[in-house]
């Protein structure tokens, strides 16, 4: 029974990885702006309702390592060295702590829907955590102010966001639910 489990978990953490493949690359370049509108938040939040905490970060791991080899996988259809330790890289390192926080929360509360705001506040907080890393390494390598880069990758993207947290919550509780009476998380 236990090697069937791991193949189980194993086959859905490959899946989720592809997903979130699948869905990162596509990107909205903005002209006031080096980071991109993308799916990745997106793509996460249903890797971690799929999940949860652990292996839906490990997905997200696999998910950079690939990057990072330089399949394309990053936004705008992008990999490799350069764009993971470039100026819209600290976004992709971030993402590993959008996961363990939004995961933690989706973890304990998403069963339920009347906790729906919980696993918003997680998803908000890991974004948050997400957003400092990126806006971190973005002024830093633009040679900008925290507060400049805040306003060139941050600020112009929260509604955006704020959408795609309602999306995850909309599919990923059902989701997350009908994986539990599957018997398949």
């Amino acid at each position: 029974m236990k090697q069937h489990t791991n193949i189980k978990s194993l086959s859905l953490i490959g899946l989720m990885t592809a997903v979130i493949c699948i869905m990162s690359p596509f990107s909205i370049p903005l002209p006031f702006s080096p980071v991109p509108i993308t799916l990745g938040f997106l793509a996460i939040y249903f890797s971690l309702f799929a999940l949860g905490m652990v292996k839906g970060t490990i997905s997200c791991l696999i998910y950079i390592l690939l990057g990072l080899v330089g399949l394309p996988v990053f936004s705008g259809f992008s990999g490799g060295a350069g764009k993971l330790f470039g100026p819209t890289g600290g976004y992709i390192i971030g993402y590993i702590f959008l996961a363990l926080i939004a995961g933690f929360f989706i973890d304990r509360f998403a069963s339920k829907w009347q906790n729906w705001y919980l696993c918003l506040i997680g998803m908000i907080l890991g974004s948050a955590v997400c957003y400092l890393f990126g806006t971190i390494m973005l002024a830093f390598q633009m040679h900008v102010s925290f507060y400049e880069a805040l306003w060139l990758a941050v600020i112009p993207y929260i509604p955006a966001d704020l959408c795609k947290m309602v999306i995850a919550l909309l599919v990923g509780i059902p989701l997350h639910r009908a994986l539990i009476r599957a018997n398949l998380v």
